[in-house]
């Protein structure tokens, strides 16, 4: 087994460990689908991503199963995955993660007292015994163990150092730092990586890691700051995604490296012109759209209104752009796509958008692709990602949108006609409601029959004008479970109604995957009894 151990060689090089499909998931409502991960998983790969933390094996067998399975197709990345510092989770790690070339475990404990105090309720003394056992039982399991001092940035430094010492000693080979709630300033943070890498026996011969989080909007200038103080691996997700505020952002962190080279002297090895591509996945793919003004891969990172800009644009467009924006992907909209085109061009848009598609989802993608440029005057780039997503979001489901017919008007009252393709039988309802959106719902609800609750309805123009395509994200919860829909159409009710059944689809699979775990832990209860 190989991992990936620091050389003088390589001190300049930055290790980036993608945390997208294990702490970026855990955002409330951000779960995805088995195929959804391995997608995600496939893409970080092939752009160059370093460590993907896949999952949490031991929370479930749903979790085990993709860390396994992104782990048996990863072709060069390591593949990780997380366990607390229990004996159970550490071994169901080591099953997951062992089909990869490339294994990690990955485990943490925490370190602050106020964790020590109100969360563990042990001594610094019975962590540390914990600690000893646990990097131990992982490096007997795997040779590349990663260790994580939780909340590291209100941990004393003696205290943090003693743990760092007890880690290294038994066997871990990158110890991570993280800023588990976002606290850390940056130069706070760069003077602990300094102190800890200064005082402790064997930090020469580790990889020191930072982990923060965005409570106060510094994850990423705290996550550069650590590189300052000797870290040289960064964990970050794509567009930020994480537990409450989010995690550093993967390419804010690559593209401040690369721009700014002068004053931060280290290399990446993702392949930047992949940054949009990969955002566009996962904000599909966990319903958590990208605000227009996100850094980097915000809709508007590279728009530009104001007359004084444009005009410095014109005659240089170093005036106000500091990335080439095809450095991360972004291209210049293109119109030259209409209802003339043919099959073969609208291949070769695909394949220049990125996509590669088999036979039958190209041509029913060029037939959703023909219906919209009957609708629309200009169909532009953007226009023909959405309804490629559209149709990979909505493969392989179950129930579907058919036919749509909604009266709506001020006089009232708001009634919908729906017809949906049920295991291959067409059925037909309509129903009323307080507004189009909800007698949409309610006549698809008429339909299939769900106790399902809305926790989230978004609409977003795909482009300009008033034809503009709406994409639509829907949330639902079932007994604690989560999903997100989403559905691209020019009508926005048609968007709204594919949005809905596509999240009723995937709490039907959690819902029955659910039922299975259930019952395979009764029979390992019994089996145990």
């Amino acid at each position: 087994m190989s991992s990936i151990a620091p050389s003088t060689a390589d001190k300049q090089n930055v290790i980036i460990f993608d945390t997208t499909l294990r702490d970026g998931e855990q955002s409330a409502g951000a779960s995805m689908t088995y195929d959804e991960k391995l997608a995600v998983a496939e893409l970080l790969d092939d752009m160059g991503v370093d460590v993907i933390e896949a999952g949490f094996p031991i929370a479930s067998n749903g979790d085990f199963e993709a860390v396994a399975e992104i782990a048996r197709r990863s072709k060069r990345a390591v593949i990780a995955g997380l366990a607390r510092a229990i004996t159970a989770d550490i071994a169901r790690c080591g099953e997951a993660v062992k089909f990869s070339a490339r294994p990690r475990i990955h485990t943490f404990v925490s370190t602050s007292p106020i964790h020590l105090q109100f969360q563990m309720k042990k001594s610094l003394d019975q962590v540390i015994e914990i600690i000893n056992a646990t990097v131990a039982q992982a490096r007997n399991l795997v040779d590349d163990v990663e260790w994580s001092a939780m909340d590291a940035t209100r941990t004393p430094i003696d205290d943090l150092c003693r743990c760092v010492e007890a880690a290294i000693r038994c066997g871990a080979t990158t110890i991570n730092l993280p800023d588990t709630v976002g606290y850390a300033t940056p130069a706070e943070y760069e003077a602990m990586f300094r102190n800890v890498i200064t005082r402790v026996p064997g930090a020469d011969k580790v990889i020191f890691s930072a982990h923060c989080h965005d409570d106060l909007g510094l994850s990423t200038a705290n996550s550069l700051a650590a590189l300052a103080g000797g870290a040289r691996q960064i964990e970050c997700t794509i567009n930020g995604l994480g537990e409450r505020a989010g995690n550093a952002a993967l390419e804010e962190i690559v593209m401040a490296i690369r721009t700014r080279g002068d004053v931060m002297p280290y290399q990446t090895n993702i392949k930047t012109p992949m940054l949009v591509q990969a955002s566009k996945l996962v904000a599909a793919v966990s319903g958590f759209a990208v605000q227009y003004n996100k850094a980097i891969v915000g809709k508007n990172a590279f728009a530009h209104e104001s007359g004084i800009h444009q005009d410095g644009m014109l005659k240089n467009a170093e005036t106000y752009e500091i990335m080439r924006p095809e450095d991360v992907g972004v291209r210049e909209t293109s119109l030259v796509m209409g209802k003339h085109s043919g099959r073969h061009a609208f291949r070769e848009k695909l394949i220049e958008l990125g996509y590669e598609l088999g036979e039958n989802a190209l041509q029913d993608a060029f037939n959703r692709f023909k219906d919209l440029a009957d609708r629309k005057k200009l169909v532009y780039d953007e226009d023909i990602e959405a309804l490629v997503e559209n149709e990979i979001a909505h493969a392989g489901e179950r129930v579907r949108v058919m036919a749509l017919t909604v009266i709506a008007g001020t006089g009232g009252p708001q009634k919908a006609i729906i017809t949906m393709d049920v295991d291959g039988r067409h059925e037909t309802r309509e129903a009323t409601g307080s507004g189009p959106v909800d007698a949409t719902f309610n006549a698809i609800k008429a339909i299939w029959p769900h106790e399902a609750k809305l926790v989230l309805y978004q609409v977003h123009a795909v482009t300009e004008g008033t034809d503009a395509q709406a994409e639509v994200s829907v949330r639902l919860e079932e007994s604690g479970r989560i999903a997100t829909g989403r559905g691209t159409d020019v009508d926005t009710l048609v968007s709204s109604a594919r949005a809905y059944v596509s999240a009723l689809n995937k709490l039907t699979v959690r819902r029955q995957k659910g039922a299975a775990e259930d019952l395979a832990e009764k029979i390992r209860v019994n089996d145990r009894i």
